[in-house]
């Protein structure tokens, strides 16, 4: 699977390019299927769910002009034969994967049995936004505030630490967003310090590319990268 790893979107032509690159085609030529799954946690989930299969979000991603767009909803898939979205799965160029609550999106896809799946997807394109980002990184920055949106009596929150683990670094979206207290870049290396990975700090403007394994930083903006203790 190729990655494009956003925290604000395809939010500007160098991201756009990038994107194009890794389809090999035009978006317009492209399809792709989007996942709102993480949103709903939130209060008012419901309606963010909406803009971002719309494409009325500010992060630009469902409205690039996808020649066909699709709702893959994580949550429906355990009850439905895996014969009725599999192959449509396996066909898109393209998976846009919304932001939202990581923990929550963890869970529902190795539920669904999408985390199993994702690493066969050897063509498609893994488009994350933020928590959609955040998911197939071995950790979750976000685990204290996922906590706070579990519902009582779950153990959902267990090991909430922990993301998916598809590549070897992790990944802090937002950096230095004024409404967000924690994105600031000295709060971002007081939780890198005790990642034993690399951790990606990036803004909205930047995009983390992944192919065979190659990282390289898309930006139009700001990132910065912290290397664990041990390596200096």
């Amino acid at each position: 699977m190729k990655l494009l790893l956003t925290s604000g979107g395809v939010s500007n032509p160098s991201i756009a390019a990038a994107l194009v690159e890794l389809l090999g085609k035009p978006i317009a030529e492209s399809t792709a299927l989007i996942i709102p799954t993480a949103i709903h946690p939130f209060p008012g989930g419901a309606g963010m769910a909406w803009e971002a299969i719309s494409g009325t979000a500010s992060g630009p991603l469902a409205g690039l002009g996808w020649k066909s767009l699709g709702v893959l909803e994580l949550t429906a898939l355990p009850t439905i034969r895996r014969e009725s979205w599999v192959p449509m799965l396996q066909e898109a160029d393209a998976l846009l994967v919304w932001g939202g609550d990581v923990l929550y999106l963890c869970h529902w896809m190795r539920e669904s049995g999408l985390a199993d799946l994702l690493p066969t997807l050897e063509q498609t394109v893994y488009v994350g936004v933020s928590a959609g980002s955040i998911a197939v990184t071995p950790y979750n920055c976000d685990a204290a505030f996922d906590r706070q949106l579990v519902p009582d009596g779950s153990d959902m929150g267990v090991d909430a630490e922990r993301a998916l683990g598809l590549v070897d670094f992790t990944l802090y979206p937002h950096l230095d967003d004024p409404d967000m207290a924690d994105t600031a870049r000295d709060s971002i290396a007081a939780w890198a310090a005790g990642i034993p990975v690399p951790t990606y700090a990036i803004d909205d403007a930047t995009a983390i590319r992944v192919v065979d394994g190659a990282v390289d930083v898309v930006s139009e903006g700001r990132w910065e990268r912290f290397d664990p203790a041990s390596e200096g």
